[in-house]
């Protein structure tokens, strides 16, 4: 059974930095892709950034570009995401997702594996 965990949110100061993390078990991960995504209260989810488990090729949204840095560590079976520079339209709910497939997806309906959720509050 795959497990997505989401840890790393938080309140912080428009200018911050903050690291989120995602514990991916149940299986292994190689041919898959990772993703985080994000929802904003009102708002439809949006894709952020996205990694391939093999390989490590990183791509991002436009949103994030420059700011965020995508990452995973094959021995801990985590995928990370650095968020520096924050601003308060970064606040959302962050998600951690998985699909199976080496293709680099931007659409929530393609990933099969979602994460519960954590919290990024980002005051002015």
């Amino acid at each position: 059974q795959v497990q997505l965990v989401e840890s790393g949110g938080g309140l912080v100061q428009a200018g911050g930095s903050l690291r989120l993390s995602c514990a991916a078990s149940g299986r292994t991960f190689s041919g898959f892709t990772m993703g985080w995504f994000r929802q904003a209260p009102g708002k439809e989810r949006e894709f952020v950034a996205g990694i391939r488990w093999s390989g490590g090729s990183t791509y991002y949204a436009d949103s994030g570009k420059g700011r965020f840095t995508i990452s995973r560590d094959n021995a801990k079976n985590t995928v990370y995401l650095q968020m520096n520079s924050l601003k308060p339209e970064d606040t959302a709910v962050y998600y951690c997702a998985a699909a199976g497939s080496i293709r680099l997806l931007t659409t929530a309906t393609k990933y099969d594996y979602w994460g519960q959720g954590t919290q990024v509050t980002v005051s002015s």
